[in-house]
């Protein structure tokens, strides 16, 4: 196996590792943090559905501003209260669901007068459970599927007056880390008995069905409430305050109450006066008296519309947090581009529209939690990548840099676009220039090896220099020569005016650095240039290693052009061929000599051949050569 797919393979493990490790730490109570960002989305999806008409199947009897300004004070008396359940319960609701907490007694028949009232309509009455932390708190000890009950140190109930003539119900809500309710528990538990919550209560009168507690779930007769793993309600909420049928309590003390509002209903009588009650942030509005919030509970737990948050639920969580990052890191991994950035963007906007489909359609997907799980792995994982691609990309540059030093830059951009360029041999024309130095061997006999370098080093940079500006490709160094090529990476229409150019610009550059030598090295060196235009086959030669040159019969009169110079006293030999390709007219400081027809070493033809002579100032030369240098 490659060390690519080891290093994907060991990414993969530690990513599903992770996912596991943040979904376990996050059930099992820790990671409170993710708590927060659950609930800011939830309030995002929340608004994304949008405000949804509920069942009408609560009124709420609200104990507000206008009750407190007729009575002039708040809680409102308990003959005041009394005469407000006597009125509803007339119009015969199915159940009246007191929110407000009966604990204190009251001064002369108040209470008694309530008592009464109680006892004569169907009332199920609010208890409070008291915690020694937060709501949230479970039981450590036991099992069962009543281990995990929110743990109270003791229940608030209402006075035995009261709550020996009517049922009781836990009003308590879990409010979270955002303050806002996101889930209502159904059970609670002390160290000697189990409360069922005030919705429960309520619902389960309601509907006239009997309660089941199931391992994982409740049942409301032969119907399933599917809870969260703690027996908790999750609630979405339908819109703002009074979004569930709400009517004032003053209506009673008026006679304006309207009897279709309450009968064969679910009355919920709470308080929702300003300083008096209750208030909660809900994502459609900052402050929902709790009576609402409640009356929302039970609304779910009738009409089984409530949002499923269930075993069932938490394992696709589970799932989510292992398979989404490594899915993410996969493609990262598939395509270390664009296209791995945008595939894993693509995914993670389809699991975000995936996430709020469901939420909208009554499943609650947890998001915090897979995105704590995918979040970190994938920007370790895209950060390595980026880091590894960096180190690759400056190998690769360092590479380029390699090759730029073998071959000419234009040759170099054309390998990297096609690979298979010259694979096979391609014949085109092209001019050839060729150079060599006079009397290097006999000069390298007697000087120093150092010395010897440093003038080959400089010959060749000369020649380097020329080539490069010309637009010229040298196929290679000949030791104390060269062949430079015009016409590679593709024929162009000025190849022999641009090999014209180089030939000229060589002579001059070659005779000044010469002029600048120590007499003893001067006196012993010369050189001589062939340039010729014509046909070529351009290949590239070798296996393992391999150059790209040109061969064929223009070539070989380029190179032997440099002894027809050599033989007439002259350092540039140009065939009449290239100087009518380049349209060459001479120039003002050169001369040619010629036309002379000659015969070529090694070729039974006739070559005709002219020769360009520098007529500056031999000063001059060696003055731009210094320039140069």
């Amino acid at each position: 196996m490659s060390s690519r797919r080891v290093e994907i393979l060991v990414a993969l493990v530690l990513t599903a590792l992770w996912g596991a490790s943040i979904y376990a730490a996050h059930a099992n109570g820790h990671l409170r943090f993710l708590d927060r960002l659950e609930a800011t989305l939830t309030d995002l999806r929340t608004l994304a559905r949008g405000v949804q008409r509920p069942p009408d199947l609560v009124t709420i009897v609200a104990i507000d501003d206008a009750v407190v300004k007729r009575g002039g004070r708040y809680p409102l008396p308990r003959a005041d209260l009394a005469r407000v359940v006597d009125t509803v319960a007339q119009f015969k609701p199915k159940v009246i669901a007191v929110d407000l907490l009966l604990v204190d007694r009251s001064g002369g028949l108040g209470d008694a007068t309530l008592a009464h009232s109680l006892a004569s309509s169907p009332a199920i009455l609010a208890a409070a459970a008291i915690f020694p932390a937060a709501i949230d708190t479970v039981a450590a000890t036991g099992d069962g599927p009543l281990a995990t009950l929110p743990q109270a140190e003791r229940f608030l109930l209402p006075l035995p007056a009261f709550a020996d003539r009517a049922e009781v119900g836990v009003v308590n809500v879990a409010t979270g880390q955002s303050g806002s309710p996101l889930s209502v528990p159904m059970l609670f538990k002390t160290n000697d008995k189990v409360e069922l919550s005030f919705p429960l209560r309520v619902a389960s009168r309601a509907l006239d069905k009997p309660l089941t507690i199931a391992p994982d779930h409740l049942m409301l007769g032969d119907r399933a409430v599917p809870t969260d793993t703690d027996f908790a309600l999750p609630i979405t909420y339908y819109g703002p305050r009074r979004t569930i049928r709400t009517v004032s309590a003053q209506t009673v003390f008026d006679g304006t109450l309207d009897r279709a509002a309450i009968e064969n209903r679910i009355v919920v009588i709470g308080a929702s006066v300003a300083g008096g009650g209750d208030f909660f942030p809900t994502p459609f509005d900052t402050l929902m008296p709790g009576v609402e919030v409640v009356s929302t509970a039970i609304t779910h737990l009738v009409a089984g519309d409530g949002i499923v948050r269930d075993r069932r639920v938490h394992i696709a969580d589970a799932l989510a947090a292992i398979l989404l990052p490594m899915l993410l890191v996969g493609l990262l991994a598939w395509r270390r581009s664009a296209l791995g950035l945008v595939a894993a963007a693509a995914v993670m906007m389809a699991w975000a529209a995936l996430n709020l489909f469901a939420f909208t359609h009554g499943i609650w997907l947890n998001a915090a939690t897979t995105l704590a799980a995918a979040v970190p792995p994938v920007a370790v994982f895209a950060g390595v990548q980026l880091w590894a691609g960096g180190r690759r990309t400056q190998y690769l540059a360092a590479k380029s840099r390699s090759l730029a030093q073998f071959q000419a830059p234009a040759v170099q951009e054309w390998l990297a676009r096609d690979p298979d360029f010259l694979a096979k041999p391609v014949r085109q024309n092209a001019a050839v220039v060729f150079i060599d130095l006079s009397g290097f061997t006999s000069l390298s006999e007697w000087i120093d090896p150092d010395t010897l370098r440093d003038l080959l080093k400089a010959f060749h940079a000369l020649i380097d220099k020329s080539a490069v500006s010309s637009g010229g490709m040298i196929t290679g160094f000949l030791g104390d020569g060269a062949m430079i090529l015009f016409g590679l990476p593709r024929a162009m229409p000025d190849d022999a005016a641009r090999a014209m150019k180089c030939a000229v610009e060589l002579h001059r550059a070659v005779q000044g650095w010469i002029a600048s030598l120590q007499p003893s090295i001067r006196d012993q060196l010369d050189f001589k240039i062939g340039a010729h235009f014509g046909p070529i086959v351009a290949s590239r030669l070798g296996g393992s290693h391999q150059h790209i040159t040109a061969t064929g019969d223009t070539v070989n009169i380029a190179s032997r052009l440099m002894e027809v110079a050599a033989q007439h006293d002259a350092r540039l030999a140009l065939s009449d061929t290239l100087l009518d390709a380049a349209d060459f007219l001479g120039d003002p400081d050169s001369t040619l000599r010629g036309p002379l027809r000659t015969q070529v070493r090694g070729r039974s033809g006739t070559v005709t051949v002219w020769f360009w002579r520098d007529e500056r100032q031999p000063g001059q030369a060696a003055a731009e050569a210094d320039a140069a240098g």
